[in-house]
């Protein structure tokens, strides 16, 4: 099932990968026109949306606070037991991040780094077909715990209604507001505001290539994470210690999110390939989504075979996948090579779902290559640095001259008579 690419003898086997140019096709002029109609029309452009793409508009766009709650009591215990434990602990990792403020004194010059929340966070998390209550946990907790004020999440509905089991989750998140509405327009919603949905200051969330592109349009609006969090990605690096059935369920895991994704094994066992191959076709086979799993494959699954381990992590790195599982007897031995990667899984006891769902981290991970230049979402995402600035005696005569002559050499006479005006 999976199109194999032999790169093995290959000088840069890194440079010879096909790769679909997703951000290079995106509805930039489309998505324009969705942003622009919600920031004129408001709820009315929301409403006639959600009447078009969602199988009807919502009673009202905004979930009430007791809908929450009777969804939180309807889902079933283990379900509610599953969401509390994985909030516990994305809650404790995410509090481990969170540092006391830095400090830097230098001859005088004292400089805090204070870190400040956002005001109002939006987070977005795909709905319509699906439903994804881990999403509301990975956005709204990161958020709470940085220690935002008001938390927005926006879902789009199915017939106009949202899941309970993400309703439920947005209780447990401690959301603040929650708003049935899907797609760019939600993003713009959240950025230019409606007469419902209130702006917010920063904007997170994974979502198709509309969503996708919707926030990179708003960016400089509001706070958008530089990580491009678009359609599921897997890549596994895989050796003879590799069950077969393992890998391919584990490249079938980000396959069945639907198309647009990524599933590549690398290995430089052809063995390990013909092995892995056949358990696809057999798991696919029987798998209740193997319509999503099947047309990712078709135009994104490969298998690759270079000509050793460092090879491996090098394609790897080229690629830059939001998930990458190091599934060899050593992975420690090769996790020291990986450059660019959303988040790295070692072993055979870690498939990427751990990480989907409650490992700690936040599986709002960057895909599409953005992992070269970004990670993971963080309560960063939702702080900003205020530096507060002490300048006592001796750090003001220390600099005083070199700051007087950058400005007079800049041209700013006021800059410059800034400083002699305190001399002593």
């Amino acid at each position: 099932m999976l199109h194999r690419l032999d790169l093995r003898g290959a000088a840069r086997p890194g440079d010879q990968l096909p790769r679909p140019d997703h951000l290079g096709d995106r509805p930039v002029a489309e998505v324009v026109a969705i942003v622009d109609d919600v920031r004129v029309r408001g709820d009315a452009a929301l409403v006639d949306r959600a009447g078009r793409f969602d199988g009807g508009a919502p009673e009202s766009l905004a979930v009430p606070v007791g809908d929450r709650r009777a969804a939180l009591d309807r889902i079933p215990t283990p379900l509610r037991r599953a969401l509390e434990a994985a909030a516990d602990r994305i809650t404790d990792f995410h509090a481990s991040q969170i540092g006391p403020d830095h400090v830097f004194e230098r001859d005088g010059i004292v400089v805090r780094a204070v870190r400040q929340p956002v005001d109002r966070a939006g987070c977005y998390a795909p709905g319509g077909r699906g439903s994804y209550p881990s999403t509301v946990l990975m956005t709204a907790i990161p958020a709470r715990v940085a220690g935002v004020g008001e938390i927005a999440l926006c879902i789009p509905p199915s017939d106009g209604r949202i899941a309970d089991a993400a309703l439920a989750a947005a209780v447990i998140a401690g959301v603040d507001e929650v708003y049935a509405v899907g797609g760019a327009g939600a993003i713009a919603a959240m950025a230019y505001g409606t007469e419902t949905v209130r702006p917010v200051d920063v904007i997170v969330g994974p979502g198709n290539i509309y969503v996708a592109t919707a926030k990179q349009l708003v960016a400089g609006r509001v706070g958008v994470p530089s990580a491009f969090a678009g359609p599921s990605e897997i890549v596994v690096v895989a050796d003879e210690s590799a069950q077969p059935d393992h890998v391919a369920v584990d490249l079938m895991v980000q396959a069945e999110h639907g198309p647009d994704g990524l599933s590549w094994l690398i290995t430089w066992r052809a063995e390990v390939a013909d092995a892995v191959d056949e358990e696809l076709a057999r798991l696919v086979a029987a798998a209740p989504r193997r319509d999503e799993i099947s047309a990712t494959l078709a135009s994104n699954g490969y298998a690759v075979l270079v000509g050793s381990a460092e090879d491996a992590v090098a394609v790897a790195n080229r690629i830059a996948p939001e998930h990458l599982q190091l599934m060899t007897a050593d992975p420690q031995a090769l996790v020291g090579q990986v450059r660019h990667a959303g988040a790295v899984f070692c072993g055979p006891l870690a498939p990427a779902s751990i990480g989907d769902y409650l490992a700690g981290p936040s599986h709002v991970l960057p895909t599409h290559g953005t992992a070269r230049f970004s990670g993971a979402l963080t309560v960063d995402d939702f702080v900003k640095h205020l530096h507060v600035i002490e300048v006592q005696q001796a750090g003001f005569d220390a600099v005083a001259d070199h700051v007087e002559v950058l400005a007079t050499a800049e041209g700013f006479d006021a800059h410059a008579e800034s400083i002699r005006v305190r001399r002593t």
